[in-house]
């Protein structure tokens, strides 16, 4: 079973400008120091053909995790992310994004999309968050899903701001 993940993020910024931003080795230096929780780092990014292929360590804390999600991992959580975004095309642009976490059968994946207009764009988030634990993985599923929405409002916020500095 898995759990439906959906976020959609608009923002006051043309495709091509958050495209810039998305496929920038600098915005995710700074989105993960800025967002990406303590021990956080950058490991490797490829830019190549107008897109980018980033990978990304988050640790979360044990102090911050429900107790059903102790349950099955006991101490920090770290997720390793991977996100890709393809050149743009016109006024859209599509992805990739995946994530485990170390030591847990806990496994995220699914698309993403940018389209818009000269002054305004949407990103559209959509995938799955699996979780295989018998019992208990709905419920874990639930929560990532609520967790990860919450990190994207966060990011869309992230990016926003760069967008106005940069």
């Amino acid at each position: 079973m898995s759990r439906r993940i959906e976020h959609s993020a608009s923002y006051s910024s043309s495709p091509a400008a958050v495209h810039a931003a998305v496929t920038d080795v600098a915005y995710w230096r700074a989105r993960v120091a800025a967002v990406g929780g303590r021990r956080a780092t950058v490991d490797s990014a490829d830019v190549a053909d107008g897109g980018i292929v980033i990978r990304v360590t988050q640790t979360i804390s044990a102090d911050y995790l429900p107790s059903v999600v102790r349950k099955i991992r006991s101490g920090d959580l770290t997720v390793q992310r991977t996100e890709t975004w393809g050149a743009l095309d016109g006024t859209s642009a599509s992805g990739t994004f995946a994530a485990i976490v170390a030591g847990s059968p806990i496994k995220m994946r699914g698309t993403h999309s940018l389209s818009g207009d000269d002054e305004s764009c949407t990103s559209l988030s959509t995938g799955d968050a699996y979780v295989s634990v018998p019992l208990i993985g709905g419920k874990i599923e639930q929560i990532i899903a609520e967790h990860l929405g919450e990190l994207l409002i966060i990011e869309q916020r992230f990016t926003e701001q760069w967008l106005a500095e940069h």
